[in-house]
């Protein structure tokens, strides 16, 4: 469909922010990842013969899948795959082959980039999902592999990258004729069935852009360190916020504390994004120094815990709480900080910043309701669920419209989760709605567990469940990481734990882990904790 312009209304879309980044600053450095430079110039320029390739195999609204790290190719994609007019599908580099099959099949996927090291898991794509007709293999000269799969790929992509000649090619424009088509599909994790795709519109995609590159303070000095995978919410949206301020991406293959600590020592990293684990990674890595300029890092998928933003903060880090889903192009509200917090004991300060807050700039105010979608009261003690609406809360899950009904049902998206509503207006999470533990008829916040037990000095992560129990119908029990090099026993976490909580709270039971079951987004598996015969333990 042509786009018509009129003097007072266009269609919102991202695309806008990497064409005007490129024609004002040209040659600011756009994207770092090893000895690999762009600069704004080069970036948009790649991505145009990308989409002149992709505009040549592709019907409008078809999907294009990516199974990446955080690797330039994956960043040019969230432009270059809506720029030819298609649907971007970021997959989890962490799933398993049958699993990227359901979601390849499930989507309609037909073209497949796949980064080198990922291609063992895609060898029986092209028989089993009939819809994928090339699959393009992307090499990284940042690794080396031992033991490189051949034979699946049908085209590698510089040569693919090569097929057209785009000085030939009828021009692109930077733009949609509608806001509201689809530029990218989201799979769920799939922690208690299929996976769903969640839909995402250009509008929402634009919106929340500058809801992040707001409340991140992107410009155009900002080194933006991808420790969040792009995969999940499409990076929160950040690969065209960053894009959008015309600041540097860093790109990471994966999160290791060294690595990370080099590009904040040696690059001046001024922002990342990540789960706690990622905070935790930083704060417990050897290599963890007090900072000389200032390092912004914006966490969530779970409370982070008020220990870990302790330590951060003493290094200098600024840590800042949002709160959201893969139906709402990730966060959805953050904990804003107020003046009056600086004077608190460091201790009372991180409780509060570990509140899940406001409805960010982009967004509208989230509720906490009851079962008849009535408020409850801004107590911080009533429970209820926590439902969100707006620009960026999704278009529909794709191909599902039985579940999308159910999910917006009274007009609102239902998240699932349980939270209060506290006299300051902020939320705060207290667990999802299938983990609540129920003993002897009192709620039991698995989230007011954790962070009770996380407070021990000696825990990095802790996940509590609610196990069977004859007499009270369930109590909690825990499952706890250790420290490098801490030693606690059960009966002193449990005692401490009794200090901090009422006695029906606390658990019973502690089992010591070597690891806790995690989505790729770092959420603890909690349904595979509750039904593990065999645990790992460790002290």
């Amino acid at each position: 469909m042509p786009i018509t312009p009129t003097a007072n209304h266009s269609e919102l879309s991202p695309l806008r922010f990497l064409e005007r980044s490129a024609a004002v600053f040209p040659d600011r450095t756009a994207i770092i990842h090893g000895h690999r430079h762009y600069t704004y110039r080069e970036f948009a320029a790649e991505v145009e013969q990308l989409a002149h390739v992709l505009r040549e195999r592709i019907e409008p609204g078809a999907r294009v899948a990516y199974l990446s790290p955080n690797t330039p190719e994956l960043l040019m994609a969230h432009f270059a795959v809506p720029l030819a007019g298609g649907v971007l599908i970021a997959l989890n580099s962490r799933l398993a082959g049958p699993e990227l099959e359901y979601i390849l099949d499930h989507s309609g996927t037909g073209i497949l980039f796949v980064d080198s090291e990922f291609l063992g898991s895609v060898t029986t794509v092209r028989d089993a999902v009939p819809s994928v007709r090339e699959i393009v293999e992307i090499p990284d000269s940042t690794i080396t592999l031992t033991d490189p799969v051949t034979g699946v790929a049908t085209a590698v992509y510089d040569e693919f990258l090569r097929s057209v000649d785009a000085s030939a090619a009828e021009p692109l424009v930077w733009g949609v004729a509608d806001e509201q088509q689809t530029i990218a599909i989201n799979y769920t994790s799939g922690t208690t069935g299929k996976p769903k795709g969640v839909m995402y519109s250009h509008r929402g995609a634009y919106l929340n852009s500058f809801g992040e590159t707001f409340h991140n303070g992107f410009t155009g000095d900002t080194k933006y360190l991808w420790t969040l995978p792009m995969f999940h919410c499409n990076g929160w949206c950040t690969p065209w916020a960053v894009t959008a301020a015309g600041g540097t991406h860093v790109c990471l293959r994966a999160v290791r504390a060294d690595a990370i600590w080099d590009a904040i020592d040696t690059l001046d990293i001024t922002n990342l994004c990540g789960a706690p684990t990622v905070c935790s990674t930083i704060a417990d890595a050897p290599q963890a120094h007090p900072l000389s300029t200032p390092l912004r890092i914006t966490t969530a998928g779970a409370p982070p815990s008020p220990t870990v933003i302790g330590q951060l903060e003493s290094l200098g880090v600024t840590v800042v709480h949002v709160y959201g889903l893969t139906e709402v192009y990730g966060p959805y509200t953050i904990c804003e900080p107020q003046e009056s917090w600086a004077a608190l004991d460091p201790a009372e300060r991180a409780v509060l910043i570990a509140r899940q807050g406001v409805g960010m700039l982009q967004a509208e105010t989230a509720r906490v309701v009851d079962q008849q979608m009535h408020d409850v009261p801004a107590d911080g003690e009533t429970m209820g669920e926590i439902v969100l609406r707006g620009n960026n809360v999704m278009l529909a899950y794709y191909r599902d419209p039985k579940a999308t009904e159910e999910a917006f049902a009274g007009g609102w998206f239902h998240t699932g989760d349980l939270g209060v509503l506290h006299p300051d207006g902020y939320i705060q999470l207290k667990d999802r709605a299938k983990d609540i533990i129920i003993s002897g008829g009192e709620n039991i916040s698995t989230v007011e567990v954790e962070q009770a037990i996380v407070a021990h000095p000696a825990v990095a992560d802790v996940a509590v469940v609610g196990v069977p129990d004859d007499r009270w119908g369930e109590r909690p029990k825990a499952f706890v990481l250790v420290r490098p090099g801490a030693e606690v026993t059960a009966d002193e976490l449990i005692a401490h734990t009794r200090g901090l909580l009422a006695g029906y709270k606390v658990p019973r039971e502690v089992v010591f882990a070597s690891d806790l079951p995690r989505t790729p987004t770092g959420k603890v598996r909690k349904n595979e904790l509750r039904a593990a015969d065999n645990v790992i333990t460790g002290p």
